[in-house]
């Protein structure tokens, strides 16, 4: 019974991790896409490919994940836990690509976690939460619509004599690196939470030690999912992104997707934090908007996408809760 529970938590992590692909492909490649530095297909296999290798790169993050937010015991109930953790942020996921709004996959991945282990009274590590997830939240989209700001007001400076169909040509051919360069951050953080889920489910069956290095086989099956995910588009939250907020030229694209990087690689890297790639990307638009004038920026779309930032925790929890209150009744 546990070894089916193992494989079934697994293949919802899975699940979880390609909706987190197609729900998140719009992060990396939104803005190339707007600007016509890259067409649609090109951008997202670029994008599948650069999350595929930035998969790779680190586990400190799924780390994180699998041992620093929650207690789960091991045997079946723990495996329900898990399973009812990944149940809410995969419908949160749904909801919010249903409607086109960038909510986060990493903070849907968490509230579900701390959701379901609310639901079953078990063990919560809240200083991990705190530290790892609440103050890196509040912080990274902060420090994206700074350092976007700050990027946008460097290039204008350095440019400002430049011909402007040079400058905006060099800068569509320069957006095919920071692109990618998102996307390998992407891959970075994202891949790394359901990997982390996926160690967590091992742990929970027995079949891991809590101090064990995560297994190959884990790092590439989240890596292949998250990049199918991703291949298979997000076009409603591209238009989010790409449009709505802001009409960007190729510089002030190149300079949100330099910011938002920065801040990915910072946080997954030094921080170990899982941080959101949604939250980092769309405040480093804005910031990137600000610099031209406050109201080109359109603050109603961005206060869309903040009350989906806000609800995002508690609202996959609740579900989670639900989710869990289900299965416990079914299999235990």
């Amino acid at each position: 019974m546990e070894l089916a529970l193992v494989i079934g938590v697994i293949v919802v992590a899975l699940v979880f991790d390609y909706t987190n692909g197609f729900h998140d492909a719009a992060n990396a490649i939104a803005t190339s896409v707007s600007t016509r530095a890259l067409t649609p297909r090109a951008a997202l296999l670029m994008a599948a490919g650069m999350n595929f290798v930035g998969a790779h790169i680190s586990t400190e993050v799924a780390r994180t994940v699998g041992t620093g937010i929650i207690e789960p015991p091991t045997g079946t109930h723990g495996l329900v836990i898990v399973g009812s953790g990944l149940i809410g942020a995969i419908v949160w996921n749904l909801i919010t690509w249903y409607f086109g709004l960038p909510s986060s996959s990493s903070h849907a991945l968490i509230g579900g976690l701390v959701g379901a282990a609310l639901a079953a009274h078990t063990g919560i590590l809240w200083s991990g939460v705190v530290e790892k997830v609440v103050i890196p939240m509040v912080l990274s989209p902060l420090v994206g619509f700074l350092l976007g700001a700050i990027i946008m007001i460097a290039i204008l400076w350095i440019f400002r004599r430049a011909n402007p169909h040079k400058a905006t040509r060099g800068f569509r051919h320069a957006q095919t690196i920071s692109a990618a360069a998102m996307a390998l951050g992407h891959g970075l953080q994202d891949a790394q939470k359901t990997m982390g889920v996926m160690f967590l489910a091992l742990y929970t069956g027995g079949y891991l030690a809590a101090d064990d290095p995560i297994p190959q086989w884990v790092i590439l099956a989240a890596a292949a999912a998250i990049s199918l995910g991703t291949y298979a588009g997000g076009w409603r939250i591209m238009r989010t992104l790409g449009r709505r907020i802001i009409h960007l030229s190729p510089a002030q694209g190149f300079a949100a997707e330099t910011a938002a990087s920065v801040v990915l690689y910072t946080m997954a890297i030094a921080a170990k934090a899982p941080i959101s790639t949604t939250h980092t990307i769309t405040s480093a638009i804005m910031g990137v908007g600000a610099t031209k004038r406050l109201s080109a920026v359109r603050w109603g779309v961005a206060g869309n996408i903040l009350v989906a930032w806000v609800l995002t925790i508690p609202a996959a929890a609740v579900v989670a809760a639900l989710s869990y209150w289900v299965m416990h009744a079914i299999v235990e």
